[in-house]
């Protein structure tokens, strides 16, 4: 009698569509989808970082009275934008500018394209 009957899922449906709309839903679903994406790729990386530090393999203290901070860092990505080739400065500070300079351009152009494609989807 207290059983999940399909009728319940259809009213939930209904409300859900009701609250957030139908062009969000998407939006979200995809949102959602990618997150869970990245929680299970992180559990797996931490799955197999347990395995291979194993306490007794390596005659460490356990985990559990050793706190280490976690040192991994994010792997490096290529830009998606072209940049003009630069010419090396003579100082550093003319260097650090440049490179401001440049993620600068970058920035600015990912907003264009952010911009746009929310506009195409307005649109849609």
């Amino acid at each position: 009698m207290n059983a999940l009957q399909p009728w319940h899922l259809i009213i939930l449906v209904l409300v859900v569509v009701l609250l957030f709309g139908a062009k969000r839903l998407p939006d979200a679903a995809r949102s959602i989808g990618k997150s869970m994406k990245i929680f299970k790729a992180e559990t797996k990386d931490m799955r197999a970082s347990g395995e291979t530090s194993d306490p007794a393999a390596t005659g460490a203290q356990p985990a559990s009275t050793v706190a280490e901070p976690d040192t991994r860092q994010l792997p490096q990505s290529t830009p998606t934008v072209p940049t003009a080739p630069t010419t090396p400065a003579a100082d550093p500070a003319a260097a650090t500018a440049q490179q401001v300079e440049q993620l600068q351009r970058q920035l600015d152009e990912l907003k264009r394209q952010q911009a746009a494609e929310q506009a195409q989807r307005n649109a849609g």
